[in-house]
C-alpha cells in the first residue's frame, strides 16, 4: 500500500497541476525527488557524545541510518581539523520520503512553538525548498527524557523542475502551510 501523500499526488495534485501549467504530459509536472534532512553538531568537536545522541535521533526521525558528515577544511577558530565529525545527514526517496512529508506536515510543524507559517521565499531558485528547525523534539517519535540537548536540522526538499513558482503550488497541494504574501509583508 502507497503513502498517504503519494496517492495524494497521483491522484490530486498531478490532475490539478497539469490543468493549471497546461501540460498533458506527466513527466514534465513538477514532482519531489528526494528530501534531504541536515543535522551539523558542532559541539561535536568537543563532545563525541552529542555526535552520536544526533545520529540516534535521526535515525528514529527518518527512518533509515543517517551518513555522518565530516569537516572539509580545517578552521582554527573553531578547533576544527580537516576530517572531523561534524554532523549527520539522511537521504530520502520513494515511499520513506512520502511518509516523512506526512509526518512533517501533519505531526511536527504544528508543534512547533510560535508557528505562523513557512516562508514562501526560501527557494533556492531552482525549485528547491529549504527549512531550519531549531528544535529534534517536534518529532513525536523522539522521548524527550532521552534526549537532553536540543538539536536543530536542516530539511530540504529537491523537486524535478527549475521554477519555485510551479514547486511552491506542488507543495501546497501537499498541504505544506506557507505564510500567505499579504502576512509577510505585514511582519
Amino acid at each position: 500500500m502507497n503513502p498517504r501523500l503519494q496517492d495524494q499526488y497521483t491522484n490530486e495534485i498531478l490532475p490539478a497541476l497539469s490543468k493549471k501549467l497546461g501540460r498533458t504530459n506527466r513527466l514534465s509536472l513538477p514532482r519531489l525527488e528526494k528530501i534531504v534532512v541536515n543535522m551539523g553538531v558542532g559541539a561535536a568537536v568537543g563532545e563525541k557524545k552529542y555526535l552520536e545522541e544526533a545520529v540516534d535521533a535521526l535515525r528514529l526521525i527518518a527512518g533509515q541510518q543517517p551518513v555522518v558528515t565530516v569537516a572539509r577544511k580545517s578552521i582554527a577558530g573553531f578547533r576544527l581539523r580537516e576530517g572531523m565529525s561534524i554532523g549527520c545527514k539522511v537521504t530520502l526517496r520513494g515511499r520513506r520520503m512520502y511518509e516523512f512529508l506526512d509526518r512533517l506536515i501533519s505531526l511536527a510543524l504544528p508543534r512547533v512553538r510560535d508557528f505562523r507559517g513557512l516562508n514562501p521565499n526560501a527557494f533556492d531558485g531552482r525549485g528547491n525548498y529549504s527549512l531550519g528547525l531549531s528544535e529534534q523534539l517536534v518529532f513525536p517519535e523522539l522521548n524527550p527524557d532521552k534526549y537532553s540537548r536540543t538539536q536543530g536540522m536542516n530539511i530540504t526538499m529537491v523537486t524535478t523542475n527549475d521554477s519555485n513558482e510551479e514547486a511552491l503550488e506542488m507543495l501546497r497541494g501537499f498541504g505544506m502551510p506557507f505564510r500567505s504574501r499579504e502576512q509577510d509583508t505585514k511582519n
